[in-house]
């Protein structure tokens, strides 16, 4: 057995076990979207470096297990392959992963097969990616592609959720009333009936696609144009467990995508210094420093299109152990 700096090695993207000497390699794979080869490759590592054994993780990765210290150079050359296919970037090629902070963008399957999807979320989810990885700090993000909310994007710290304008063509419509019967079962009952025909309030619509789906004519349709509600700070843990809150709806990806990426200026000016590994939730960061500047930083440069609205006052409560400040 070799001694080994289990901080680098964590970097690196490989687990500190409880069994001394043996690690676990942990896979990226963005939106949780792959071709199968790519199954067959990590088989192989697991086979020929460790146990043989494979964890899917919760963040829609995988994790080969058993892998002795004096391994690990030998398993980074060999996920360079996978590496190279997932589009996953690297500074150097053969060393493995450049950073583990940033956790997995995990992702629902989107509009390529779920019929409620208003977005393709595993290439939005690869976008994100592109952007924001590697870095060494503690940031969750996941996408799901309707407000059904499959991707559980409300316990992360970006959640992105896909809406659509449902666009009515009144020469298709049949007065069947499909569509205003599955939004009151299916949504907020944001259609109603008036003169046998559906008539949608703009204010209480959540952007769902329901009507789209359930129209047998195709009287309404999605809209061309994809817009996006995005979630802020929800988190686990040992302190103050909560749901994140909306943040915005009928954002455009360009907003999305800027707004994620500007998170890391913010943290690393205000990242408590004794972080335990130098990674700290962002939602305790906004705790000690307050919500406006935390959307100053994340603001910075971002232009949002006319139709966004961004919800006012920001509020988290969530659950509050005994002890806490």
């Amino acid at each position: 057995m070799i001694d080994m700096n289990c901080g680098k090695l964590k970097k690196n993207a490989f687990r500190v076990t409880k069994n001394r000497g043996v690690t676990s390699a942990r896979v990226r794979v963005p939106g949780g979207h792959l071709r199968a080869d790519v199954l067959g490759k990590v088989q192989k590592i697991a086979e020929t470096y460790g146990s043989g054994e494979v964890h899917l993780t919760i963040r829609q990765g995988f994790e080969i297990l058993g892998i002795p210290f004096e391994k690990v150079d030998e398993v980074n050359k060999a996920l360079q392959p996978i590496i190279e296919e997932l589009g996953i970037n690297q500074s150097e090629k053969g060393r493995g992963y450049d950073s583990s902070g940033t956790r997995n963008i995990m992702a629902c399957v989107g509009n390529r097969i779920c019929p409620f999807a208003n977005y393709d979320t595993t290439a939005l989810a690869e976008r994100i990616e592109k952007a924001i990885f590697p870095n060494d700090l503690h940031v969750k993000v996941a996408l799901t592609g309707c407000p059904n909310d499959c991707g559980k994007v409300h316990m992360h710290d970006f959640g992105i959720i896909g809406m659509t304008e449902p666009q009515f063509d009144p020469t298709r419509c049949i007065s069947c009333g499909a569509c205003v019967k599955k939004c009151k079962q299916l949504s907020v009952e944001a259609l109603k009936m008036d003169k046998n025909r559906p008539v949608r309030n703009v204010e209480k619509c959540i952007g769902c696609g329901v009507c789209a789906h359930a129209c047998p004519t195709r009287a309404w349709t999605r809209s061309k144009t994809q817009y996006f509600r995005m979630t802020l700070l929800g988190r686990s843990g040992k302190k103050n467990p909560r749901m994140g809150i909306d943040f915005i709806k009928w954002a455009d990806a360009d907003s999305v995508v800027k707004i994620i990426s500007n998170v890391y200026a913010y943290a690393q000016k205000y990242i408590d210094p004794e972080a335990p590994g130098g990674k700290e939730h962002i939602g305790y960061i906004v705790d000690r420093t307050g919500t406006e500047e935390f959307l100053r930083w994340i603001m910075k440069d971002v232009n949002l299109p006319p139709k966004a609205e961004i919800y006012k006052p920001l509020y988290w409560d969530g659950i509050r152990y005994s002890g806490l400040k």
